[in-house]
């Protein structure tokens, strides 16, 4: 017998997703896991970060890194956005 409407796994996730509408949510955990990654070891002067309404929020131990990380400011949304799979933040504030 041959089935004609088979979906994949992955496709029934997404779909399982977009129904509950928890792939925003989804995106923003990768984006935070993707933060030591993305940093290497300046991670480790992050005291706190969290994503409300598209901006990252990064509260840092040392000023000196926070001045660093916000002229790489652009080039780290990108790098974040990207390690996440879709545009997950616009802007980061660091503090």
């Amino acid at each position: 017998m041959k089935r004609t409407n088979t979906f994949n796994i992955r496709q029934v996730i997404e779909e399982i997703f977009r129904e509950y509408k928890i792939e925003r949510k989804l995106g923003e955990t990768r984006l935070i896991k993707a933060w030591p990654e993305v940093l290497g070891p300046l991670a480790k002067t992050t005291e706190e970060l969290y994503i409300k309404d598209g901006i990252l929020f990064v509260r840092l131990a040392s000023s000196v890194v926070r001045n660093e990380l916000s002229m790489m400011r652009s080039t780290l949304i990108k790098a974040l956005n990207k390690k996440a799979g879709e545009e997950v933040i616009t802007d980061i504030v660091f503090r």
